[in-house]
């Protein structure tokens, strides 16, 4: 990867110096079968979709929590599905399901095993850019890590202990979470344009 002009490590000063950013575009979160079915028109139409998925955290030992929603980023919007609402379930069995689209993340073999836990899906096209990362000799494949080396922005972790499993998500909660799956897209457009991908993605 050094030889594109990117670290193989970034120190967490070099993080904090870093300017912060935050995903700017429309977000929707999906709150009546309207808003279902203008995300389910929209994914339909992507080859990739940003994916990742928040939890209520846990403060006790042994204590755990299943995920309680799912982000999906596309070219024009970020989609929160929450996933207290049953009716969301059909357009996420149908994004996971789709080999068309490839659904792009960071740690998204353990995202998505939880998820299983909550619905029953099939998985086709996954591609887990930590996966990659570390296929290429990085020792560091967070999200934010990822972000700061290859992108030059910091992504913020104010919001990431929040109480997800809230009915209401505050504005800072709805930012965060689209910021993530955004910010998994814009990663693999740069792997893309930087020859990292495996070749089997190429298209």
């Amino acid at each position: 990867m050094s030889q594109a002009g990117n670290p193989r490590s970034i120190s967490r000063e070099e993080i904090a110096n870093l300017p912060i950013r935050r995903y700017e575009g429309r977000v929707s979160l999906v709150a009546t079968l309207r808003d279902l079915e203008q995300a389910r028109a929209d994914i339909r139409q992507e080859r990739v979709v940003g994916l990742d998925t928040e939890t209520r955290p846990s403060f006790r030992k042994g204590e755990s929590h299943l995920p309680c929603l799912v982000q999906a980023a596309t070219a024009r919007a970020v989609y929160l599905f929450q996933l207290h609402r049953l009716d969301v379930f059909p357009a996420l069995v149908e994004l996971l399901a789709s080999p068309a689209i490839i659904k792009v993340g960071v740690g998204l073999a353990h995202d998505l095993r939880q998820l299983q836990l909550v619905f029953p899906f099939t998985v086709e096209n996954v591609l887990d850019l930590g996966v990659v990362a570390r296929r290429r000799g990085l020792g560091q494949t967070g999200v934010r890590n990822l972000a700061g080396m290859f992108l030059g922005f910091r992504i913020p972790k104010g919001n990431r202990t929040s109480n997800w499993a809230a009915r209401q998500l505050s504005a800072a909660q709805i930012t965060y979470a689209a910021t993530d799956a955004w910010a998994c897209r814009e990663l693999f457009l740069r792997f893309k344009s930087l020859g990292l991908l495996p070749e089997r993605r190429e298209s």
